[in-house]
């Protein structure tokens, strides 16, 4: 029986760690973790965050993800969203699902990402 998450799993391209490493734990905050030995040379990042692991992962002839996408509950969506926009990111609102605040923006790859807080 599946009790919790333990982490997702995102692509990203080869060589491009440093991009992984601002966005998603300079800008994002998340915690980078150091990977174990045996998966350091495959390239990539790993990260998490409250109670969750966000593990990027190099694939070749990648492709960004661009329905699929992990969603995250966050504690100020507007301090977020304008954090993205400063920093060059495009976030865009979605208003479709009632008593939900959202808003979709692409990491640095192109991988679609959802923020959301409750009503």
């Amino acid at each position: 029986m599946i009790l919790s998450l333990d982490h997702i799993q995102l692509a990203m391209p080869a060589g491009l760690e440093a991009k992984a490493r601002a966005f998603y734990g300079d800008l994002l905050g998340l915690k980078e973790l150091e990977k174990p030995e045996p998966l350091c040379s495959r390239g990539g990042c790993w990260f998490e965050g409250s109670g969750f692991g966000l593990h990027l992962g190099v694939e070749a002839n990648f492709r960004a993800a661009k329905k699929a996408h992990p969603a995250f509950r966050v504690a100020d969506l507007n301090a977020l969203f304008l954090q993205l926009e400063k920093a060059d990111f495009k976030p865009d609102w979605d208003t479709n699902l009632p008593g939900v605040r959202r808003f979709y923006v692409h990491d640095p790859f192109g991988n679609r990402l959802e923020f959301m807080e409750k009503d």
